[in-house]
């Protein structure tokens, strides 16, 4: 094969590997942020099961855990395949690298033994000497140089070659030790998850004796959401109302000579002004990177339409995520803006609701609120305390994003974690 194809082959592998390197890094940065999240989730179980005043959020904070438990096995699964790959690119270089280095010692032995045969001086005088004429011998001694040149230089490169081989062979027993712990983590990870699907289990064989009961409960509690939900719905359409009402009394001021609209103004969407669209554009290019509204949890109920983790012909509703964090923790604005409501939900439970040009943010559960109605907000800015059930001991901040009305998932604009 020409040196050519083998040199592009060599450079294609070794930026794949990188590339490998690049990805097996986040996988473990991922797989020790799920670590963590479960680990999170233990002391909430824990606390939970100390109360013993509602199997139910038992259950639903443990199928919490089981699901971050599926997600570092998959993990580790990732991880495994990404090693797998990389060690089968480690053998083809190892084995190229034993192929040339093969080649390089031949024909550094044959140099060797021609250096030797002709290795007196007097041989090299004569070779220089029977030159026909001084450009014959100039170039016979320029031919001499270049050839102990490259003799030099073929062992330096069997040298070099020597010490790459060593670093592969090593960096492959490294990745088969890498890969032998892995195995055995998802191993470990495997067993621990039967258990807790098999305590679970029992917990909900004995639940469904009252299933009626908790259907009840369940429905009573979606009705309360969607109390909220219409609430929060209602206050938003005023604060798109005002917001249209506030540019239209700009623009006549600016120019009082244009005839007055008399049409209705919209409540469904806000009429952008240019400092208004500026905030919504620089709002929208953060998709993906936004902080989450604490400082620290884990999304333990998603968007959207949802089964119930102990009846799968009950479906639940949530408008946007929940996040459950430490007890006593903070709610911070994951953009900057204006608070266009702070709503009493009830005695315990307070929400601020902030507009970021066409967008919403609403951070619900709140126990206490410490900005108001028009204060300007900076991004990570502490909003109030986060509610601690009293019941199940969790502190669930509820988040929910709207362009104009319409209800986005909050998870594809925070950041990962």
């Amino acid at each position: 094969m020409p040196k050519f194809l083998l040199s592009l082959i060599f450079i294609c592998m070794t930026s794949l590997l990188w590339s490998q390197e690049s990805q097996q890094e986040k996988l473990e940065e991922r797989k020790a942020q799920i670590q963590k999240e479960i680990r999170e989730n233990e002391k909430l179980l824990q606390s939970v099961k100390r109360k013993e005043k509602s199997a139910v959020n038992v259950v639903i904070v443990q199928s919490t855990k089981i699901k971050l438990k599926e997600k570092l096995i998959s993990t580790t699964e990732k991880q495994t395949k990404l090693l797998s790959n990389d060690m089968y690119i480690n053998q083809v270089q190892i084995n190229k690298l034993k192929k040339e280095l093969a080649e390089l010692k031949e024909d550094y032995s044959e140099m060797i033994v021609k250096s030797y045969k002709s290795r007196s001086s007097e041989s090299r005088a004569m070779f220089l000497l029977s030159s026909e004429n001084f450009l014959q011998a100039y170039k016979r001694a320029q031919y001499m140089k270049q050839y102990t040149s490259y003799r030099k230089a073929q062992g330096e490169e069997i040298k070099t070659k020597s010490n790459k081989l060593t670093d592969f062979n090593q960096k492959l027993d490294a990745q088969k030790t890498a890969k032998k712990k892995l195995i055995a983590e998802n191993e470990k990870e495997r067993l621990s998850l039967e258990s807790e699907k098999r305590e679970q289990l029992k917990l909900v064989s004995v639940l469904k004796k009252d299933k009626n009961k908790i259907s009840v409960e369940i429905k009573k509690r979606q009705q309360e959401y969607r109390k909220i939900d219409r609430q929060i719905n209602k206050l938003i359409r005023e604060a798109i109302a005002a917001a249209n009402r506030k540019a239209a009394l700009e623009k006549a001021k600016a120019n009082p000579s244009a005839p007055v609209s008399r049409a209705a103004v919209s409540s469904s969407k806000i009429e952008l002004t240019p400092e208004s669209k500026l905030i919504a554009d620089n709002f929208r290019s953060n998709r993906g990177r936004l902080p989450y509204p604490v400082e620290k949890g884990y999304i333990s109920l998603g968007y959207g339409n949802q089964t119930h983790p102990l009846f799968n012909t009950i479906t639940v509703h949530n408008s946007g995520v929940e996040i459950t964090t430490d007890r006593g923790a903070s709610a911070r604005a994951v953009f900057g803006g204006e608070v266009t409501s702070v709503i009493v939900l009830s005695p315990v439970n307070k929400a601020v609701m902030i507009q970021h040009g066409d967008f919403f943010t609403v951070y619900q559960n709140l126990s206490s609120v410490n900005v108001s109605k028009g204060d300007k907000v900076s991004i990570k800015q502490s909003l109030g305390k986060v509610r601690t059930n009293g019941e199940t001991g969790k502190t669930i901040i509820k988040f929910l994003i709207l362009q104009n009305t319409t209800y986005n998932n909050p998870e594809g604009w925070l950041s990962p974690r």
